[in-house]
C-alpha cells in the first residue's frame, strides 16, 4: 500500500509492511462527515466529501492511509429535511472512542478530518479521552476564514472544485444570510427549517469553480502546517 492510498483496499500484510518502515509515522486520517440536507443544490454527503477529499490530500502530501469515511453524525438541527440521518452526540462520541481504541492498537496515530460543525462536541469529547488513555489521537476541522454557515457560498464553491458532477447549480437558492449568533435561538427550538424553508443559510449563487479551488487550497496548507506541528489542544484539536 503506498503512502496516501485507501485503508479499505489494502490488506493487513500491505499495511504491516508500511508500518515496519524505519522512516515512517504512519498516521491513519479518518474523514468525519455527515449525511444531510445541503438545500436543494447539494448532495447529502456533501460534508463527507469534503472531508474525504481533504484527508486524501493530506495523506498524499503529508504521508498516511486514508480510512473509510465515518459517514453519519450529529445532525439533529436537520432532521426537517427529507434525507437526513443523524446518530446523535452520545452515539457519535462513543463511535469515536471505540474506533480510536481499535485502530491505535496498530496506527501509531489517528488523525479524525471532520466535515461537520455538529460533530465537534463528540470530538472535542472522545479526543480527549483517547488521549488520557494514552493513545496519539487529534482532530482537524474542514474549515477556512470567513465561511458561511451551510451549503452557500463556501461548501458551493468547494464541490464545484472537489465534485462539480453532484452540484445541481440551477436548483442553487440563495437561503438566510443572517450571522448564525442571531439564528441560534430559532435554531436550537425548531432547527434549520425555522430559520430557512431550503436549508441554506448563505448564498450559494456566488459559489464559483475558482473559488473553490483557493478554498481547498487553503485548507490543505492549513491541515498540513497543524499535522506538522502536532499540538492537539484542550479539546484535541490540532492548532
Amino acid at each position: 500500500m503506498a503512502f496516501g492510498g485507501g485503508l479499505g483496499g489494502s490488506t493487513w500484510s500491505e499495511l504491516q509492511t508500511q508500518l515496519q518502515l524505519p522512516q515512517r509515522r504512519v498516521t491513519l486520517l479518518v474523514p468525519v462527515g455527515s449525511t444531510e440536507q445541503h438545500g436543494p443544490h447539494l448532495p447529502l454527503d456533501t460534508d463527507t466529501r469534503i472531508a474525504q477529499a481533504l484527508a486524501e490530500a493530506l495523506a498524499g502530501t503529508g504521508g498516511g492511509a486514508v480510512a473509510p469515511a465515518i459517514a453519519y453524525g450529529a445532525s439533529g438541527e436537520h432532521q426537517s429535511f427529507a434525507g437526513t440521518i443523524s446518530i446523535g452526540t452520545p452515539a457519535l462520541t462513543e463511535l469515536l472512542v471505540e474506533y480510536g481504541r481499535s485502530a491505535c492498537c496498530w496506527a501509531p496515530r489517528v488523525l479524525f478530518v471532520n466535515g461537520h460543525g455538529g460533530n465537534v462536541a463528540a470530538l472535542a469529547d472522545a479526543v480527549p479521552r483517547l488521549r488520557f488513555e494514552g493513545r496519539d489521537v487529534a482532530w482537524l476541522p474542514c474549515a477556512v476564514a470567513s465561511a458561511d454557515a451551510h451549503a452557500g457560498h463556501t461548501e458551493t464553491s468547494l464541490l464545484l472544485h472537489l465534485s462539480p458532477e453532484s452540484v445541481r447549480f440551477d436548483q442553487a437558492r440563495p437561503g438566510n444570510d443572517a450571522p448564525l449568533a442571531q439564528l441560534l435561538p430559532a435554531m436550537r427550538a425548531g432547527g434549520v427549517a425555522a430559520v430557512s424553508a431550503v436549508g441554506v443559510l448563505g448564498d450559494p449563487t456566488t459559489a464559483t469553480i475558482a473559488e473553490g479551488q483557493r478554498l481547498f487550497a487553503e485548507m490543505v496548507d492549513a491541515g498540513l502546517a497543524a499535522m506538522d506541528g502536532w499540538s492537539p489542544g484542550p479539546d484535541g484539536m490540532l492548532r
